[in-house]
């Protein structure tokens, strides 16, 4: 069993490609967005409509609601139990969050979840007291982890209390949920260009109607809305509470979505396991061509 991973910054054209390639190949698009998983965010996440799928299954799309916690361990399951009834079909794994395209391909870290009756004792300890504790019971998470930070310090020998290993080891013991082998494409533009379409798309997004979506949202869910924190949501609610003038909401939902595409980069970058593909130096015809001969010998 195999897919293919496209993954990028925001705004770099995954959306388009990945309908093309899902067409090419008859396959299902399971989003890797940890903004689109939410319903109604809508606008302001760019979540693909009806009309762009082209027919095009995708799944993992507008499902939770936003006053609801939803965490990577949540996506993971989903996605592999989604996986065990797709064994017979191809399968895209598209979008820009690292970390959930990362907890299918490679697994989470084997840590338990977080035990709040071990955790309210230990906060009651003091925090170099708890930080001797950890030097003796983990002595190579005490050297990566700053004594000053507790909570970091707590969760160490929260684990170890909970499991009887270190935090050290567990944490780099990943557990794949799935058997599907997949191939990781990237897709990048040149920097400045890639802006600009970052720039553009707030544009498009405010003249498409954001502002009234967040006020819709903000009516419905509250200070909830802010605590999700998401690009095009946080700064127009912002504005909405004359912290700030619309026109500077909108100057920094295109500096915060830029930075973001930013790190995006560097996350993707530093797994060298991604074929990239410039879509400022390729046609979307020569890296498809590309990558359905990649896929056909994976």
């Amino acid at each position: 069993m195999k897919g293919i991973v496209i993954a990028g910054p925001t705004g770099v054209g995954k959306t388009e490609l990945s309908i093309k390639l899902a067409k090419a190949l008859n396959a299902e698009i399971i989003s890797a967005d940890s903004a689109q998983v939410y319903e109604g965010l809508n606008i302001g996440t760019a979540k693909i409509t009806a009309h762009e799928m082209q027919g095009v299954v995708h799944h993992m799309i507008d499902f939770v609601q936003p006053i609801k916690k939803y965490s990577v361990g949540d996506y993971q399951r989903k996605v592999d139990e989604l996986l065990k009834t797709r064994s017979d079909r191809n399968v895209l794994l598209v979008g820009g969050t690292g970390l959930y395209i990362d907890s299918v391909v490679r697994g989470l870290s084997a840590l338990p979840e977080s035990d709040l009756v071990i955790r309210e004792q230990l906060m009651k300890i003091d925090g170099e007291k708890l930080f001797e504790i950890l030097k003796e019971i983990d002595l190579e998470s005490a050297e990566n982890i700053h004594p000053n930070n507790k909570r970091r310090v707590e969760r160490a020998v929260e684990v170890f209390y909970q499991t009887g290993e270190k935090f050290s080891v567990l944490s780099k013991k990943n557990i794949k949920g799935n058997s599907f082998k997949f191939l990781k494409v990237a897709l990048e533009r040149d920097r400045k260009h890639l802006y600009d379409r970052i720039n553009l798309r707030v544009e498009m997004m405010m003249e498409n109607g954001l502002l009234e979506e967040v006020k819709s949202l903000y009516k419905k869910y509250g200070d909830v809305l802010k605590k999700i924190n998401i690009i095009g949501y946080s700064e127009l609610i912002s504005y909405l509470n004359k912290e700030i003038t619309l026109e500077e909401a909108k100057e920094l939902i295109k500096k915060n979505s830029r930075n973001y595409a930013k790190r995006q980069f560097t996350w993707f970058k530093n797994d060298h396991e991604y074929i990239w593909y410039d879509l400022d130096k390729m046609t979307q015809d020569e890296i498809l061509s590309d990558i359905l001969q990649r896929f056909n010998t994976l």
